[in-house]
Formats: structure tokens, C-alpha cells, sequence
């Protein structure tokens, strides 16, 4: 269960479980990230190429462009719902069940009412529900030509003898060790929904396209925040980490984009940094302490995740049937 302690902790950023209202507040909690792959993946929108942007990153003396690779918000989002919904259907019972399907989500469940939901058609709960998880696009901290890996294969068939076939290109594939800097904030959520994205993010391990043998990805969980508006940025996080390898290994900042690994350790400490600078120099959020974090996560096991959401699940059904009478449905 959520203790009084955990609750005072998150207060400065979360609503209390009573406290749920269609009116939007400024009540934010975010949870830091850094994703790390540990085997190949594949993100990619038109199914064969990696995204990739441009940016500029600016040091102390010197600044550079550079081309990242791109974990957009959808890989992201995709991916945590699936776990969150499959964590759900575990752990808790409903007359009506709850899926990814348009029309057949469920706006009343923990879940749904925490991520969002389409309006369903159905007589009864035909209302929509905007997410109050926000996720943005993550970028790599080396450059796509570091870390994503063009493979070509031919599909020669299983017969003995065969005639010349055309080769064929496989997806990009993100490698192993890159590191994506990543900040998941929550608006207006119960530390019981905070406890809950942070069991998800905690146990999923698998994102991008063909998870059951690619996508293996770790969460480094760094820290929790709250206060009354959003934190920085993932592209501003990750610009910070790659300036800070710079500035403490005597390296230039292509060095840096360029270098065939990173240190994992090192990285996690540069995007703590880089944040809660931000929160000390000109973001109204403030850090929560690593014991308040270290109870926050023993919730995910799967005891004392089911008390939290069976808690909280009461509340998230009258949260959306307020929203209905509030909107005249």
C-alpha cells in the first residue's frame, strides 16, 4: 500500500486520491530515465529506415552538429501501455474487460484512465480520455553512424542447388549499449498512479518492432521530481550528458557522438546532473529523496502492486463518472 510517508513525499506533485478532477491542475510528478539497449532493436516508422534528426550541441568552447538516432514517443507509449494493461488484467478483475483496441477500451479502468482512451461507442461509457502520462521522443547520445548498424542478408531458400537471388536489406538496427536519456511525467496523478507507472517502467524490458527477439532495453530509474510544471527536455538532457563526457574525459564533443561505447555508469550520473541543474537553476520541480524513491519502487512487485491498484481502482471509476456528468453524457 501507499504509505503516509510516500504520499507526503509526492504531495508537491500529485492529487490526492479523493482530489481527481476533469479540470486540469499543474500538479506534476516525473520519473527519470535512461533507457539502455542490451540487445538490437528496431525503431523505425517506415518499417526499414532508423529515424534520425539534426542537433546542435554547444559546449563550453566549442559546438558541434550531430545526427541522433530517434525512440519516438510512440514506441514508447506503445510499448508501457501493453505492459500496463497486461500487469492489469493479473492483478485485478473487471466486469468489462480492457484492451489496446479502440473499441474495446475500457475508460474506467486504473489504466485507461491514467493513459487515455478513445471514446468506445458504447451506451453507457462513450466518453473519451486524454492521457495524463506525457512522454516525448528520445534521442541517442552518440550519432546514428555509432550506433545503428546497417545489416544486409540473402534469402537463399532451403534447397541444395539455387539460382541467383537479389539481396535483401534488413531494418536498421539499433546496437547494443545506446543509451536514450528519457524524462516520463505524470500531471495531475495519484501517487498511487505514480506507483504504477513506475512498476511498469520498471518491469517492461521490451520495445521497438519484433520484441519477442529484439528490443531488450534496461530502465535505469534515476529519480523522481515533482513541483508545479514540467521538467526539461530530452533533447536538453541529452545535449547536457554529451557535454559532460566531454568536459570530464578531456574529450572534444565529436569525440563524444562518435565514440564506440559509453559508460553506462557515468551516463546515469550525467543525466541526474543535467536535471535536477535544470530544477535548481530554472524548473519549479524538486527532487524526492532516494529512500522515498527506493519504497516508490518495492511497489512493483506484484503483492503489493495489486493493493495499490485495487485502491485505486474505485477512484478511477468515479474520476471518469464525474467526467461523464461534468461533460452531459
Amino acid at each position: 500500500m501507499i504509505s503516509d510517508t510516500l504520499t507526503a513525499a509526492l504531495e508537491n506533485g500529485t492529487v490526492s486520491m479523493d482530489g481527481m478532477t476533469n479540470t486540469p491542475g499543474t500538479n506534476y510528478t516525473t520519473i527519470l530515465v535512461l533507457r539502455e539497449l542490451e540487445s538490437h532493436a528496431v525503431f523505425t516508422t517506415n518499417g526499414q529506415d532508423a529515424d534520425i534528426a539534426s542537433l546542435s550541441v554547444v559546449g563550453d568552447d566549442s559546438s558541434i552538429e550531430y545526427s541522433p538516432g530517434l525512440m519516438f514517443m510512440r514506441k514508447q507509449t506503445g510499448s508501457d501501455r501493453r505492459m500496463g494493461k497486461a500487469i492489469q488484467r493479473e492483478l485485478l478483475e473487471y466486469d468489462r474487460p480492457d484492451s489496446m483496441e479502440v473499441n474495446d477500451m475500457n475508460p474506467q479502468s486504473v489504466e485507461s484512465a491514467l493513459y487515455g482512451s478513445a471514446a468506445s461507442g458504447d451506451d453507457d461509457v462513450d466518453i473519451g480520455v486524454t492521457s495524463r502520462v506525457m512522454y516525448d521522443t528520445a534521442f541517442t547520445v552518440r550519432d546514428a553512424s555509432a550506433c545503428i548498424d546497417e545489416k544486409f542478408q540473402n534469402a537463399p531458400g532451403e534447397g541444395y542447388a539455387k539460382g541467383s537471388r537479389s539481396t535483401i536489406r534488413e531494418p536498421d538496427f539499433f546496437e547494443p549499449g545506446t543509451l536514450f536519456p528519457c524524462a516520463i511525467t505524470l500531471r495531475d496523478a495519484t501517487p498511487a498512479e505514480v506507483a504504477f507507472v513506475a512498476a511498469i517502467t520498471k518491469r517492461n524490458k521490451r520495445y521497438g518492432a519484433a520484441t519477442t527477439r529484439l528490443g531488450r532495453v534496461k530502465n535505469h530509474i534515476l529519480g523522481v521530481y515533482t513541483g508545479s510544471e514540467e521538467g526539461p527536455s530530452n533533447r536538453e538532457l541529452t545535449a547536457n550528458v554529451i557535454t559532460a563526457f566531454a568536459a570530464d574525459g578531456e574529450q572534444t564533443l565529436s569525440d563524444v557522438v562518435q565514440a564506440p561505447a559509453l559508460d553506462v555508469a557515468q551516463a546515469c550520473e550525467y543525466v541526474k546532473d543535467a536535471y535536477e541543474a535544470a530544477c535548481e537553476n530554472e524548473i519549479a520541480q524538486e527532487p524526492v529523496d532516494e529512500e522515498t524513491v527506493s519504497e516508490l519502487l518495492s511497489l512493483a512487485a506484484d503483492d503489493e502492486l495489486q493493493a495499490v491498484l485495487e485502491a485505486q481502482q474505485p477512484r478511477s471509476e468515479a474520476f471518469i463518472d464525474g467526467a461523464i456528468d461534468t461533460d452531459g453524457n
